[in-house]
């Protein structure tokens, strides 16, 4: 059974950093596309930052050069460095996992970790 777990939300001054793990167990952790997604109270869950199985990665706009994503396959283990935060980057973050594979589709969720931004 594939587990996602994320660790490393909390409260943080505007301007201040955070970095949100997301360690994934029971499968072969390279072969996942690593997406961390977030959802802020009364909004949708959107896509923050996404790192391709190959390393590609993308970022929505408003947290472009400002969090950055990447993966330790080693360590089975997927990052987001938030740095600069704002009030608005407050919301609970998701980890999640993707593999496409001839006609299955495989995804997974974590169960999230609350990141709250003060002004």
């Amino acid at each position: 059974q594939v587990q996602l777990v994320e660790s490393g939300g909390g409260l943080v001054q505007a301007g201040g950093s955070l970095r949100l793990s997301c360690v994934v167990s029971g499968s072969t952790f390279s072969i996942y596309d690593m997406g961390w997604y977030r959802q802020a109270p009364g909004k949708q869950r959107e896509l923050v930052a996404y790192i391709a199985s190959s390393g590609g990665t993308t970022y929505t706009e408003s947290v472009k050069n400002r969090f950055t994503i990447s993966r330790d396959n080693r360590k089975n283990t997927a990052y987001l460095q938030m740095n600069s935060l704002k009030p608005e980057d407050t919301a609970v973050y998701y980890c999640h996992a993707e593999h496409v594979a001839l006609r299955s589709r495989y995804d997974y969720w974590g169960e999230g970790t609350q990141v709250t931004v003060s002004s």
